[in-house]
């Protein structure tokens, strides 16, 4: 039999999920996909956009995915609730941002003073990591895909010089995740915007600070129009994961090859946009540099501040949630492993570049 009348076949026999009524036409598959971000943002959107036409192109038109942009469909922050239930049948976002339902999520995503994009990645697929994901997002009917990293982000826009921990007593700062809760703990008003809303809400004033992502994503966005200072790295975000993630059901209703098409195009991707992100946020720095942008990290006594109240929201998470403090175990067993590698190889490899 030939390749493309076995896809067909295979498409006519598999049963069509009713969740989100997709559809379905000469055997083919057209599924919603939402994202928590603008489909045209370089990094995070592209990921999306990438990923679909991928899935497309593999499965040779027989599964189709329609792409719409945070907002759009659903709410930014309301990708995972959508896919739950049915509203659509798969979508694009990153863990943290579902945190509310489980605060162990955000070992999915990101982590303060954490693993890196590459050792996310080896404890998901070497180190139990995908196995807890998945049992966390099975509870809620879900299927989640590793689909890429923005590798090591920013600290935060300012638009003063932040030299001691008194100069962020009080700031109105945009910061997501462990981050964020870590920030209140030492005098900054943390609040979470999605990502339409940073640049008007920096530039009006309503905030004061502002993180998102990278030089690539931060300068689309034209954060380097309202601040001149930025903070690198991230102490909360040495990696930040994006995710696929699907309805369960919709998932296993697929033929077994489709099944394959999404899980190989969503590693394809993660490959993608982690080099994407390392190729583009190189010349965006040099080109905010050019553009009058200081770049700078953060004063020692911020550094160990934080270190401290990070200690604090971790040890207050895992005694509010048992599965926090579950796959913080895995995640601690595999980050001390991996500094160790890091400190001794690493970090030579850097210092020794010519």
């Amino acid at each position: 039999m030939k390749r493309r009348d076995f896809l067909k076949a295979g498409a006519v026999a598999a049963p069509a999920t009713m969740l989100a009524a997709p559809a379905i036409a000469q055997g083919k598959i057209e599924w919603k996909m939402p994202t928590s971000f603008p489909a045209k943002a370089p990094g995070v959107g592209t990921n999306a956009t990438t990923f679909a036409a991928r899935v497309n192109a593999m499965s040779d038109g027989q599964l189709t995915l329609k792409v719409f942009s945070g907002g759009e469909l659903v709410p930014p922050f309301g990708v995972e609730d959508a896919v739950e239930q049915g509203t659509a049948e798969i979508g694009h976002s990153t863990p943290y941002y579902a945190a509310s339902k489980n605060s162990a999520l955000h070992f999915f995503s990101a982590v303060p003073f954490g693993m890196t994009a590459v050792e996310t990645t080896a404890w998901l697929q070497y180190g139990g990591g995908q196995q807890l994901w998945d049992e966390i997002y099975a509870e809620r009917g879900l299927k989640p895909f590793y689909s890429g990293s923005s590798g090591v982000q920013a600290a935060g826009w300012f638009k003063k010089p932040v030299n001691s921990l008194e100069d962020l007593a009080g700031l109105n700062m945009r910061i997501a995740g462990l981050g964020g809760e870590a920030m209140r703990k030492i005098g900054v008003n943390a609040v979470l915007l999605p990502p339409p809303e940073i640049f008007p809400s920096f530039q009006s004033g309503a905030i004061d600070a502002a993180e998102w992502v990278g030089p690539l994503l931060d300068q689309a966005f034209g954060l380097q129009k309202v601040a001149k200072y930025c903070y690198v790295p991230a102490f909360h975000e040495p990696s930040a994961a994006l995710e696929i993630v699907v309805n369960k059901d919709a998932f296993d209703s697929l033929p077994a090859h489709l099944q394959a098409v999404i899980e190989n195009a969503a590693a394809a991707a993660s490959v993608e946009t982690t080099a994407q992100f390392d190729y583009y946020n190189a010349l965006s720095l040099k080109s905010l540099q050019e553009d009058g942008v200081t770049f700078g990290a953060f004063p020692d006594d911020v550094i160990a501040a934080l270190k401290t109240a990070v200690a604090e929201v971790m040890a207050e998470n895992a005694e509010a949630n048992p599965r926090f403090a579950e796959v913080q175990k895995s995640y601690n067993t595999f980050l001390d492993l991996a500094k160790d590698y890091a400190t001794l190889v690493k970090e030579a490899t850097f210092t020794q570049r010519v």
